[in-house]
Formats: C-alpha cells, structure tokens, sequence
C-alpha cells in the first residue's frame, strides 16, 4: 500500500480496520449499522488493529465485540475513508472496511449497553451515514452484492 499522510502533514496516518457486516435475504442486501459511544452517530465497527491479529481478523473482533455479530470477512477490504481517533489529539486514520457475511447475531454482548444497532437497506444507510466515505464503501459492497452471478470482467484488448 501507499504511505498516506496525515491530513496536516505530520507523518503517516494510523490505521485501523472495521467491517461492513451484511446479510442476504430473498435476493436483497442488509447492512447493520452501530452508534458510536461518544456522539451516537451511525457507523461501522471499526478499531484499531489487534496485536498478533491480521487486519481482517481485528475488523471480525470489534464487530463480535460493538455489534455483537459474527460471519465470514473477508480479506480484502472493499474500500477506506479517512477519520480521527477520539483521543485528547484527534489523530487522523485511515479505516480500512472489510465485508463480514453474518451468520450469528447475539442477544448479548459486550458493548450491548453502550451502543444501539439496526439492519438497514442501502437507502437507509444514505439516510443515516453521515459520511460520504462510508456511504461509498456501503454503495460499493451494494453494486458487488448484486452483480449477476457468473459475471466476468473482460481485459481489453
């Protein structure tokens, strides 16, 4: 990957991984959204990457760990947006987004308390991100999502 920089140009940003967690059901995708804890804005789960863990397997964490939620990710992110830690200094980051193919969702866990979550169409997802990284990220997975099977993308000649 490239370095990127800082958005004040102190050197590289940190960088964190998140999911994007989805479910298919009659042919349509669900997306499920979590609240942040500070300001409850809707968001995906996301956090910094864990000692000894890849970036997806860290992603797969923080969704079982902020939404509740386990499935298959994938190792691929399907896009990055730009953010800030919500540290004293507001450190910038990079947050790479993994699709997380959901096949268990808990009644219990461990951030229950401290967070809402709700399934959501791509339409609702316009309505509540408010960011246009993200909706991209959740626009892109959408298109992805429903491709007819068996398309192949062909080399130009």
């Amino acid at each position: 990957m490239r370095n990127l920089f800082a958005l004040h140009g102190q050197g590289p940003c940190e960088r964190q991984s998140g999911a994007l967690p989805y479910r298919m059901i009659d042919g349509k995708a669900s997306y499920l959204l979590i609240t942040s804890r500070r300001s409850a804005r809707w968001m995906f789960p996301k956090g910094g990457i864990m000692r000894g863990k890849t970036p997806w397997e860290s992603a797969a964490q923080e969704a079982l760990e902020e939404a509740g939620i386990e499935g298959e990710v994938e190792t691929t992110p399907i896009g990055s947006y730009r953010g800030a830690m919500n540290d004293e200094n507001q450190t910038p980051v990079i947050v790479d987004i993994y699709p997380l193919r959901v096949d268990l969702e808990h009644d219990e866990w461990r951030e229950k308390h401290q967070r809402q979550r709700r399934w959501v169409s791509i339409e609702e997802a316009q309505c509540l991100l408010d960011d246009p990284e993200k909706l991209a990220i959740a626009t892109a997975l959408e298109r992805r999502l429903h491709q007819p099977a068996g398309m192949v993308r062909q080399a130009a000649h």
